[in-house]
């Protein structure tokens, strides 16, 4: 593809095989088998025949350099600041006790303790530090090219190097197919104990047109996480009703993002015929993006839309923030458990399609 590597692999490039020329469609992918599987890139086509940038994120020397293993991109950190990272063992915070090398925390997870990256958290005065989407992010995979529109990868992670309880095997596949683009990631328990699982993608889909106001999202979920603020979002424990609120995207139109900040989790999703979805809408450019998981251990949406960014993270996850805190009391916060010799599947679809002219 080049002579760039990233993660110490080179960058791999899918080509859609069945496009029709007049449709709009993902036709290329670019997915970096060094950094945990990520995808960097998918190239769309719009109703206009025009090919287009579907995500957020620099060009390949771009992401070469942002992706360093440096300071700025600790634990693998800059994976999910642009593309599309997948996050494993657990989507989104969690948090625990520092530790006196200010790197690293403490905390219990199904009974073993486990020492996280302290790779997150909240930027103002005296703001809790915290792990922040899995242990995957920087990690080679093992990869092989099934087709010229597909790709797996396979990753032995065992305890993930911090103690998380039993042996994990990550494998992963991407493909482009009939005008989408889909993921499938698999986790399977190699290990004596129960395996804890959460699982998430972090896509950050570009709105074509740039106008960011006009967009619209819809998110079919009851219920939103409530924070304590917009700085460490951390949870509080609980769930707020959406209906008649400001977060009330329920509407099959989906409702105007505006002047809207977003970095919220919406969960007790409203499933159709099983399947849990979000949709973004960008009127200016004709496009729709549909959003979908047909895993039934998806229990939540994190959506990021910063209102001075021309994009949308639509984020589909199993679990909740902070899934082992003390707040949620008990809830269910969607960390599912793989037994021995058993496996967990993810999966998210983005279809694209046409919205009529305005």
């Amino acid at each position: 593809m080049t002579n760039i590597q990233i993660g110490g692999m080179a960058p791999i490039r899918l080509i859609a095989q069945d496009r029709a020329e007049t449709s709009v469609a993902f036709v290329e992918a670019t997915i970096l088998p060094g950094r945990g599987m990520m995808l960097l890139q998918a190239r769309l086509r719009l109703a206009s025949g025009e090919i287009v940038d579907g995500l957020m994120a620099p060009d390949l020397a771009g992401a070469a350099q942002a992706l360093d293993g440096g300071v700025d991109d600790f634990a693998g950190n800059a994976s999910f600041r642009f593309g599309g990272s997948i996050l494993a063992p657990y989507a989104n915070r969690i948090c625990g006790r520092p530790t006196p090398d200010a790197r690293t925390i403490l905390t219990e997870i199904a009974g073993h303790t486990a020492r996280l990256p302290q790779n997150w958290g909240g930027k103002g005065p005296g703001a809790q530090q915290f792990a922040m989407h899995g242990l995957i992010l920087n990690q080679p995979f093992d990869w092989r090219r099934s087709a010229a529109d597909r790709i797996t990868g396979r990753l032995v992670a065992g305890d993930f190097g911090v103690g998380w309880p039993s042996l994990t095997v990550i494998e992963v596949e991407w493909r482009l197919d009939s005008g989408g683009l889909a993921l499938s990631v698999s986790a399977r328990n190699v290990g004596r104990d129960p395996l804890p699982m959460g699982i998430g993608w972090h896509p950050f889909f570009a709105l074509p047109s740039g106008e960011r106001r006009q967009a619209r999202l819809r998110m079919p979920a009851r219920q939103r996480v409530q924070v304590n603020n917009y700085d460490e979002v951390l949870p509080t424990g609980h769930l707020d009703p959406v209906s008649g609120s400001a977060f009330d995207y329920l509407s099959p139109e989906g409702r105007p993002l505006g002047d809207a900040d977003l970095d919220d989790c919406f969960t007790d999703l409203i499933r159709h015929d099983g399947v849990a979805l979000a949709e973004v809408f960008d009127p200016a450019s004709r496009l729709g993006l549909r959003i979908t998981a047909r895993s039934p251990q998806v229990r939540a949406f994190q959506i990021y839309a910063p209102s001075d960014k021309a994009f949308v993270a639509v984020e589909p996850q199993f679990n909740l923030p902070d899934p082992y805190g003390v707040e949620w009391k008990g809830h269910d916060t969607g960390m599912t458990t793989i037994a021995p010799d058993e496996v967990v599947r993810y999966d998210a679809t983005v279809t694209p399609f046409v919205l009529p002219s305005p």
